[in-house]
């Protein structure tokens, strides 16, 4: 199937008692049984739904949409991206076993990764993945996984994902990639050979800023690892939120033409702004419909960022990203604010650099207020 239609569509039909042509939605924490023999035949393998916290049917269509986008033998979903991230995680490394892990990813999974993983004895390593010598450097003999972003979070760096396959591979290590920036309309790391793919299906994959949601997809095997410590820690997913998110990747390949397509042009339009230090953008990806739907700009030094967020108008300062409204965000106050300053400012994360979701507005009109919005800041 083109993608477009494996949003919609799976390999077979479901079957149902009563043939709804939507998925209805399994709100319930709960399915009964007829007997103790057919309890029974749940924990032998023979049956499919217990206890929503172990499985329901909308949580299962979510990680088979996700898989299915992906390419992967199987998904899960989660309560949150940080949680499918959690439990790719632990699915291959325990206490005194070491991870690697980039230096420029989101900042909440920095903190889950440092500050978090470290209390379950697990050791940390961050380097720079720009530079997969110092990766390789890092490798130890209880090393398990190489964890980094298809497009970081909020320096848009693309990863080099044959390279980290092909080391993590030298090594016998598994890789767990976060692909949320770009979404599988755009990039499908299972099919380099990487390992897992995790994304905050609160982004792009419903699309539409009115779930939390995290998926992880992989093979068989480490997707069961996955899924029991969804079950064991409590990470699932509602059924109603995924439903609500099943719903919204219905239409990911026309949002993402149009966001990504728009990006571009917003991108384009501001490398010229006399208001505009840099311009973060994958320029070198010469996708028909650009590269992701994310553009991180720093601005001149002589600007008033605080003006700048004021005079916003119509687009939103939100702290998060994705969504069909525009909106910007100011990372090392929100997302960024828990890593260290000197990590920051290594990574040239300041207070001038602002992020960019864009939506499906008219890119003229984008770039108009965003424009605008400069032009008051330097005019300050």
């Amino acid at each position: 199937m083109k993608f477009e239609t494996a949003l919609l569509h799976g390999d077979k039909k479901e079957k149902r008692t009563i043939q709804s042509k939507a998925t209805p939605i399994y709100q319930t924490s709960a399915f009964t049984f007829k007997s103790l023999e057919e309890l029974e035949g749940f924990y032998s393998g023979n049956g499919n739904y217990l206890y929503t916290r172990s499985g329901n049917p909308n949580t299962d269509e979510l990680g088979e949409v996700v898989a299915r986008l992906e390419g992967a033998a199987a998904g899960v979903a989660a309560a949150s991206g940080l949680g499918a991230i959690m439990v790719g995680i632990l699915a291959v490394a325990k206490s005194g076993d070491h991870i690697i892990a980039t230096d420029d990813v989101y900042g909440g999974s920095f903190h889950l990764i440092v500050e978090e993983l470290t209390q379950f004895g697990i050791d940390v390593t961050i380097v720079p993945f720009s530079d997969m010598t110092q990766v390789e450097a890092a490798i130890k003999e209880n090393t398990k996984l190489l964890y980094t972003e298809s497009i970081t979070n909020p320096l848009l760096r693309v990863e080099d994902l044959k390279a980290v396959v092909s080391l993590a591979k030298k090594y016998n290590l598994k890789t767990l990639i976060d692909n949320t920036f770009a979404s599988p309309f755009h990039c499908q790391p299972i099919e380099l050979g990487v390992d897992m793919v995790v994304h905050s299906a609160t982004k792009y994959i419903g699309g539409h800023s009115d779930v939390t949601a995290g998926v992880i997809v992989g093979s068989k095997e480490l997707i069961e690892l996955a899924s029991a410590k969804v079950v064991n820690l409590g990470v699932n997913l509602s059924p109603f939120e995924a439903w609500l998110t099943v719903r919204g990747a219905k239409t990911l390949a026309l949002r993402m033409k149009e966001q990504s397509y728009h990006a571009k042009k917003v991108a384009e339009a501001l490398l010229i702004h006399e208001g505009v230090e840099k311009v973060y953008y994958p320029f070198e990806q010469n996708g028909a419909y650009g590269y992701g739907a994310m553009v991180t700009i720093e601005l001149k030094q002589q600007a008033d960022v605080s003006t700048f967020f004021r005079s916003l108008g119509w687009i939103k300062i939100v702290p998060t990203l994705a969504g069909v409204e525009s909106s910007v965000s100011h990372p090392i106050t929100t997302s960024h604010r828990a890593v260290p300053k000197e990590t920051c400012e290594a990574l040239g994360i300041n207070e001038h650099l602002i992020r960019i979701s864009i939506g499906i507005e008219h890119y003229e009109d984008i770039i108009s207020q965003i424009s605008m919005a400069i032009e008051q800041a330097m005019n300050k």
